[in-house]
C-alpha cells in the first residue's frame, strides 16, 4: 500500500510534465486498486459511463476519483474529485448525465490535467 501512495504522489507531481503517459498510468493504477461504482447513461449524448473510486492510504487519507467515458469517443478520462462528488452525481445523472457531469465532475478538471479542456 505504501508503494501505491508513493506512486500517486509521484504521478501528481509529474502530471504537468508528462501529461499523457502519466495520465494513462494514473488511470491504470486507480482502476487496479479495487472496485469502482459505475453509473451508465445509455441514452445520453454526452456521457456513456462514470465510475467512482475511493483509495485510502496507510494514514487513512482518502482520495476520490471519477473515470468518465464520453459517448463521442468512448475514451476514459480520470478526474480527482471531492468526497461528495459520487453522491451528487448519482442523485442527478438520471435526469441528465451531461448536466450532472458539468455540475459535479468538470469543476475538478484541473486537479490532474488528465481530461479534455472544454
Amino acid at each position: 500500500m505504501k508503494n501505491s501512495i508513493l506512486f500517486i504522489i509521484i504521478l501528481f507531481s509529474l502530471t504537468s510534465l508528462y501529461a499523457q503517459s502519466t495520465c494513462d498510468e494514473m488511470l491504470d493504477m486507480v482502476e487496479s486498486q479495487g472496485y469502482g461504482s459505475s453509473y451508465y447513461s445509455y441514452s445520453s449524448d454526452a456521457i456513456s459511463e462514470v465510475t467512482f473510486y475511493q483509495i485510502s492510504d496507510n494514514s487513512y487519507n482518502d482520495y476520490y476519483f471519477a473515470v468518465v467515458r464520453f459517448t463521442s469517443s468512448y475514451t476514459d478520462y480520470i478526474y480527482q474529485v471531492g468526497s461528495n462528488t459520487e453522491y451528487n452525481y448519482s442523485t442527478n445523472y438520471m435526469t441528465s448525465a451531461g448536466e450532472a457531469f458539468w455540475d459535479y465532475i468538470q469543476p475538478y478538471n484541473e486537479n490532474l490535467n488528465c481530461a479534455p479542456d472544454f
